[in-house]
């Protein structure tokens, strides 16, 4: 029977209950063996098992995911369970000391599933949220998304940026091109601070919101290991990692990435935080870089964007992953660090520790690893949807 009476009904296959009655969020299309009532796009649903037994709540997609579930719990008023878990993600990030810290006032304050709220996510920039919707669910319920965040005064928030992803993202295994809003993206950049340091971001134009928070402790780590070195950050994006670089006391960073826009807000980042410093910047293919550039790096930083997007990309993606590692790993200097990256949800810590090795067997250099990284905390993994754990690196020590 439907929590609220009349909503709709996704039937599932006999024994396709169990991973939602281990609580992970998704249902995928060859699950479902029939709909009861009118069901659209977005809507939400109640999910049953084959033989009538309640399961869920969850927003339908029709693609892939079928089903973005919300609560294993009946469900009476979407808003009502919104408001309730956007308070208790707004909880987490107070525990994790992020609301008022005077040194940082940009952090994810929704992160999707590991929230929660799949299809969803908010970060926060100053006063500035900017909410992404993944689904056409989450898409529908902006506006009161919007609101109740909005209602959140321990939250500050004055201004709200809407981002809608490609429907295609509803689908990760059909090859989707990299998300991007529906419109025709227009510049908005607004400003905050991180670390203590400023930055600038276009949270209308940008990828993803504008800028990788995810990063925000690997940037830390960065600033750490900077002192005296002269640094590449290949796929630059905007020059986060190079602003750490300098705050840490690098000799000299070079920023480079295939964007000339991010390029460009990159060399903005540097100065609006250090009034002089050896920078310098370019618009370049970071392969084709990386193979033509002089043994001259110290530290080299790769963080490349998702190679696989899909599962038939895998191979093709790990083969990516090995051969930029190894151009990074013949150019850097003895006793160099590299920070290598992978933010391919599909790709495991240990494909990606394979590549790597790989890479420096194809190299001939002896490397080390120093240090495994992670994504922010503010981007947290359910344990019921282990597949939120999609940032992983590594610090490397090059003999």
């Amino acid at each position: 029977m439907s929590s609220a009476g009349i909503r709709p009904v996704v039937v599932l296959r006999q024994g396709r209950e169990v991973s939602i009655k281990r609580r992970h969020p998704w249902v995928f299309s060859g699950a479902v063996l029939d709909r009861k009532g009118t069901v659209q796009r977005g809507s939400l649903v109640d999910v049953v098992s084959k033989e009538g037994v309640f399961l869920g709540c969850g927003h339908w997609g029709t693609r892939g995911i079928a089903v973005r579930m919300l609560s294993f719990n009946p469900v009476e008023s979407e808003e009502a369970l919104l408001a309730e878990k956007i308070t208790q993600a707004t909880a987490l990030r107070r525990e994790l000391g992020l609301l008022k810290d005077p040194h940082t006032n940009g952090f994810r304050l929704i992160h999707a599933e590991g929230d929660g709220l799949p299809g969803l996510v908010v970060d926060r920039y100053g006063d500035t949220a900017v909410i992404q919707c993944h689904s056409s669910g989450m898409w529908r319920l902006r506006e009161t998304i919007g609101a109740l965040l909005q209602a959140e005064q321990e939250l500050g928030i004055a201004a709200i940026e809407f981002r809608r992803v490609e429907a295609q993202v509803e689908d990760p295994d059909q090859g989707a091109k990299e998300a991007s809003p529906i419109a025709p993206p227009q510049s908005h950049v607004v400003t905050f601070v991180e670390g203590g340091l400023r930055f600038l971001v276009d949270v209308s134009g940008g990828q993803k919101t504008g800028f990788f928070l995810d990063q925000r402790l690997n940037r830390a780590k960065v600033k750490g290991y900077a002192a005296g070195k002269r640094v590449l950050n290949a796929f630059s994006y905007t020059g986060a990692f190079s602003v750490y670089a300098f705050a840490g006391g690098a000799e000299s960073v070079s920023s480079v990435d295939a964007s000339k826009s991010a390029v460009d807000l990159a060399r903005q980042n540097v100065v609006a935080n250090f009034a002089s410093v050896a920078h310098h910047s370019e618009v370049a293919d970071c392969f084709a870089y990386l193979a033509e550039i002089p043994d001259t790096f110290d530290m080299i930083i790769l963080d490349p964007p998702a190679f696989a997007k899909h599962q038939r990309a895998v191979q093709r993606a790990l083969r990516g992953y090995e051969s930029i590692n190894a151009l990074a790993l013949k150019k850097i200097r003895p006793g160099g660090v590299l920070f290598t990256f992978s933010c391919s949800q599909l790709i495991s810590r240990e494909l990606f520790r394979d590549a790597v090795s790989r890479a420096a067997a194809s190299a001939g250099r002896n490397v080390r690893i120093i240090e495994s990284l992670y994504q922010a905390p503010c981007h947290p993994i359910s344990v019921f949807h282990p597949e939120g754990e999609y940032l992983k690196g590594f610090i490397l020590y090059v003999d």
